[in-house]
């Protein structure tokens, strides 16, 4: 059974296992599987739909090894197909995610000292999940 179901009604409902589901909570479940996942590879999730002036990120993660500490942002796309999820995130999204991302850094200038990077992780019908780490290079 997929965890996401891709039949939509004409008012942006989204069928999922019989059930109306709309996009936004369709949206969390995403995260939540995103989050789960993300925290069986060793990352600490710091915030969940951090809300900022310029937009949200979905998940802010710590990964931490012997070797780095690298500060996460993380943009959370399901789609039917891997490449739809991956192409959802426009040049216009990481700019968003971008500015939300300094915000952060200016609400908690402990995290400043720490590499970052902007990762994607994408989830497809059948419930596979990928994660795209250092999806992008930030532009500012």
């Amino acid at each position: 059974m997929s965890l996401f179901s891709f039949a939509e009604d004409r008012k942006g409902k989204v069928q999922q296992n019989g059930d109306l589901q709309t996009s936004y909570a369709k949206g969390v479940r995403a995260e939540d599987v995103a989050a789960d996942y993300l925290n069986g590879l060793g990352y600490e999730i710091l915030e969940r739909r951090y809300k900022t002036q310029y937009g949200e990120i979905d998940i802010i993660a710590m990964f931490e090894n012997d070797e780095e500490k690298i500060l996460c942002f993380i943009e959370v796309k399901v789609r039917k197909h891997y490449k739809e999820a991956v192409e959802a995130v426009t040049p216009r999204t990481q700019k968003r995610i971008e500015r939300s991302a300094l915000s952060f850094l200016s609400q908690e200038p402990s995290y400043v000292t720490c590499d970052m990077r902007f990762d994607v992780v994408a989830i497809t019908g059948g419930g596979e999940i990928w994660h795209l780490d250092n999806a992008w290079q930030a532009c500012s």
